[in-house]
């Protein structure tokens, strides 16, 4: 993809927020070249938020993007399905404080983006090339980008509960291969959890039709699973979000031990916190 893409014509859809637990529509819109990808909170007289890496404000069970007065949440899973279809240019118009979870992964999004389909415009389209070792870490979590070139994943995940374990994946980053390895993973929790995320406003809308539920060692609706390690892929899948927020594609390896939402965002504010970092390439280079 050597130009920039935006999508062919609007689509919508509505369903349940993930932690509002309220309905919200949403819109997608075709943008212009160089626009990037901008969240309109329409129930907030249209107040815009640029979904870029420096405008996260909070990274607890999502990524929450600020600007302003406005903020949107669980930005991952749509950000991770546009960077998996090659957008790069898009309005996204919600009523509510979130996206809708959907299914609770990025596959959904993109069968949404299919109907939208996707337009090529005559802009080129830059990518960022790690030239050097960049790491954040914290306690026992870490995560990485290194010089690569090409967009790889490699994870590693370690629970206490026998239903996940220690569980880990690597792949090398193709539209095709993130739509059919790592967009169908659901997100997961653990069910005796819910009841203390609730009293703190979260997980009003999670559901054993959207997220994969853990009590102690079992998964309760396993029958939802699509893969015995679904639980890595979907730590792949959030990665993939958080790093769309580059506001670019990148060419390097990354390298996630145990790593959440907030190393993923203290990793990009890592690469361009030095210019030495990395460069700007075309992609077509």
């Amino acid at each position: 993809m050597a130009f920039r893409q935006t999508i062919a014509k609007e689509v919508a859809c509505e369903g349940i927020a993930l932690h509002a637990g309220t309905q919200v529509r949403m819109l997608l819109t075709p943008a212009p070249p160089g626009s990037g990808v901008v969240f309109i909170r329409q129930d907030l007289d249209g107040a815009s938020v640029p979904a870029r890496y420096d405008h996260v404000s909070e990274t607890m069970l999502g990524t929450t993007l600020e600007f302003g007065r406005a903020s949107v949440s669980v930005v991952e899973h749509l950000m991770a399905a546009v960077a998996g279809a090659g957008i790069d240019d898009l309005v996204i118009a919600v009523d509510g404080p979130e996206p809708p979870v959907l299914d609770g992964d990025a596959l959904s999004f993109m069968e949404l983006l299919d109907i939208a389909g996707v337009k090529a415009s005559a802009a080129p389209r830059r990518a960022l090339k790690v030239l050097r070792r960049v790491e954040v870490t914290h306690k026992d979590a870490s995560a990485a980008l290194v010089p690569s070139s090409s967009l790889q994943f490699a994870f590693e995940i370690d629970f206490a509960s026998a239903a996940i374990g220690r569980q880990t994946f690597a792949f090398t980053f193709s539209p095709e291969d993130f739509r059919r390895e790592i967009a169908p993973a659901r997100t997961f929790g653990d069910i005796a959890q819910l009841e203390a995320l609730k009293k703190m406003d979260r997980g009003h809308g999670a559901s054993f039709l959207n997220t994969l539920a853990i009590d102690r060692d079992r998964v309760i609706n396993a029958d939802l699973m699509r893969f015995p390690n679904e639980f890595v892929r979907h730590k792949i899948l959030d990665a993939v979000g958080d790093l769309a927020l580059a506001g670019a594609p990148l060419v390097a390896r990354f390298e996630g031990l145990r790593s959440g939402h907030a190393l993923n965002n203290a990793l990009l504010r890592g690469l361009f916190a030095d210019p030495a970092n990395f460069q700007w390439v075309t992609a077509a280079s």
